[in-house]
């Protein structure tokens, strides 16, 4: 299935499914009994761009915290449930807008059916989720290691137990450390069910290298039409997932607003310090309610052409640069003043929108 055509699912004030926008995820990494510390950085979560927060229950003081954690975030909280049936229930009951489950890990039959029963009474919905780390050994004897296949016929085993129990407010999530086979295995469920489907390619690294990996395979899965609900799963501070998350889906067209910064590489003509100009500008641009292109480009000669397609731009010369828009030079400035220069004009732009 298309994101179009899936299952509308309602997660706090939010909707997944259905061709709704794809919903950016993020996950604490704070003691989630640590109610502070865990409501300052799901408010840092939320000024990045964070939709959808989780956090981790282990035990009965985290799933107790949920309720003061809810009073004072803004965004729909889920409840990260392993092994203990117990903690999905008393996150349900202390608020939880979402819990995460395993039911090959929460236990017996009965106990998956206590954690429905009070997920129904409440419509709360329940995301499936597997991982090829804890892939069943017979499944891995059948397609002879962790395959695609194998860890699709997993979440559907798990979704048709839990729709056996007369279910069906459901989200699935199948995460790998690899790639091709993540790919592999949404291309092979978006046939299978019509449940929206929360992706990420899990433990894929430091910021470096976890960006790289979930831009190649999550841009991939994006571009097909498949997921629902996005997490770029970096090893560091949880703000960068928002951040890596926001560009990957305004690169896909899929999401808007914002400004883009775009930058020439440095070459031998390059006379002042691009590579610090372009970061400071990321930087700088971060606050302001634009939906624009700007240009930060390191040679005067070609940066007026090269520039043309952004709105606006700036140019580095020798110890000096130019302010562009639309492909116009507009003013010469000295190369200290260029930054001050340029955000002077998008401060403009914005008081004039």
């Amino acid at each position: 299935m298309h994101r179009e055509e899936t299952k509308i699912i309602k997660i706090g004030d939010r909707v997944i499914g259905g061709g709704n926008p794809v919903l950016i995820q993020s996950m604490t990494n704070t003691r989630t009994e640590d109610v502070a510390a865990t409501v300052a950085q799901i408010h840092a979560l939320e000024r990045a761009g964070c939709e959808i927060i989780r956090v981790t229950v282990p035990t009965s003081e985290a799933a107790a915290a949920l309720g003061e954690i809810k009073k004072q975030i803004h965004i729909p909280l889920v409840a990260d449930i392993h092994f203990d049936y117990r903690m999905a229930i008393a996150s349900i009951e202390n608020g939880a807008d979402k819990i995460r489950i395993n039911p090959g890990n929460i236990g017996s039959r009965e106990k998956v059916a206590e954690v429905v029963s009070a997920a129904r009474e409440r419509n709360i919905p329940i995301r499936v989720g597997v991982n090829s780390g804890s892939l069943e050994k017979e499944l891995v004897e059948k397609y002879h290691g962790v395959t695609a296949q194998g860890i699709v016929e997993s979440a559907l085993d798990k979704v048709h137990i839990i729709e056996e129990l007369k279910y069906d407010n459901l989200v699935i999530s199948i995460k790998s450390s690899d790639v091709m086979m993540c790919i592999k295995a949404h291309e092979l469920l978006a046939k299978e069910t019509n449940y929206p489907l929360h992706i990420g390619i899990t433990e894929s690294g430091t910021l470096m290298s976890g960006n790289i990996k979930s831009a190649a395979g999550l841009g991939i899965i994006l571009y097909q039409g498949i997921g629902d609900t996005i997490r770029v799963s970096l090893t560091g501070d949880p703000v960068e997932e928002i951040k890596s998350a926001k560009l990957l889906l305004r690169t896909l067209g899929l999401r808007k607003g914002g400004v883009e910064v775009v930058s020439c590489p440095t070459c031998g003509r390059t006379r002042i310090d691009l590579i610090g100009l372009a970061n400071q500008v990321e930087s700088m641009v971060a606050d302001i309610d634009l939906d624009i292109k700007v240009a930060v480009m390191g040679c005067a000669v070609n940066g007026p052409g090269e520039a043309k397609e952004a709105d606006i731009g700036i140019a580095g010369g020798d110890g000096e640069g130019l302010l562009i828009k639309q492909g116009e030079i507009i003013k010469k400035v000295p190369e200290d003043k260029l930054l001050e220069t340029l955000r002077e004009e998008l401060l403009l732009m914005q008081k004039e929108k």
